[in-house]
């Protein structure tokens, strides 16, 4: 029987590198998210199955689990938000809206599937940044939101051994359509890569070829970790 992960976000920049190279890797998956045309158009070309809904819909997790069935063996969720304001600009809707988004949905991501990860001894990704590792201005929201994935990665993490793996990948910005805002030339681009000591933003394929291998039988002894994954910009002074 094939490994089937569930991955929310599945339209995304890097919900879709990670769905193809899973795929390529012989794995089969389930595409869940809001975008029924994109959507649609990779599980076309996947030849998967997929779920459209929106995360802040509680049954559209029950529905998306459902229907990628008992053979789940992983839940990816790559579902966030970027939204940078000053504290004078920050409203309580602002954070209601990105713990929702990133928190609420993470956890309804597990609980709905929690059955057949545990029956197949799985395991779950999810995803924070380098903003809740480091300080930045203009990131309380999403860095307190994402503190809190880090929190749950830990807590699941605990809670489910030894039957479920839970861990969580720490990007910097990334070069996604959710990021294009932020990314508005490549101007800006390049300045933000060369923040980096690496000197790059990073990839949807980056994200992707460390989210394989963690929801791989070669990461079976990784939980509870939260892998920084940021062009060095976490630990080392750019220069």
């Amino acid at each position: 029987m094939k490994n089937k992960t569930l991955i929310y976000g599945g339209s995304g920049g890097v919900g879709a590198a990670l769905a193809k190279k899973l795929v390529a890797n012989g794995s089969d998956v389930h595409l869940a998210g809001r975008n029924e045309d994109s959507l649609g158009t990779i599980a076309k070309e996947l030849g998967c199955k997929f779920t459209v809904g929106n995360v802040s819909d509680e049954s559209f997790f029950d529905t998306a689990a459902s229907e990628a069935g008992e053979e789940t063996s992983s839940v990816v969720y790559a579902v966030g938000t970027i939204n940078l304001k000053s504290i004078s600009r920050l409203t309580t809707e602002d954070f209601t809206n990105d713990y929702s988004i990133n928190v609420i949905g993470a956890f309804h991501s597990v609980k709905s599937s929690i059955n057949a990860l545990k029956a197949n001894k799985g395991s779950v990704l999810f995803y924070s940044s380098v903003a809740a590792q480091i300080g930045f201005p203009m990131h309380a929201s999403i860095g307190g939101a994402k503190g809190a994935i880090d929190g749950l990665t830990l807590s699941l993490a605990a809670e489910l051994s030894p039957f479920v793996r839970v861990n969580a990948i720490a990007p910097s910005l990334t070069d996604t359509p959710l990021a294009s805002r932020v990314l508005a030339n490549d101007n800006v681009k390049e300045t933000i890569g060369k923040m980096h000591p690496l000197k790059r933003l990073g990839t949807p394929e980056d994200i992707a070829n460390l989210s394989a291998y963690l929801l791989s039988n070669e990461a079976s002894w990784v939980t509870g970790q939260i892998f920084g994954l940021d062009g060095g910009r976490s630990g080392i002074a750019s220069m």
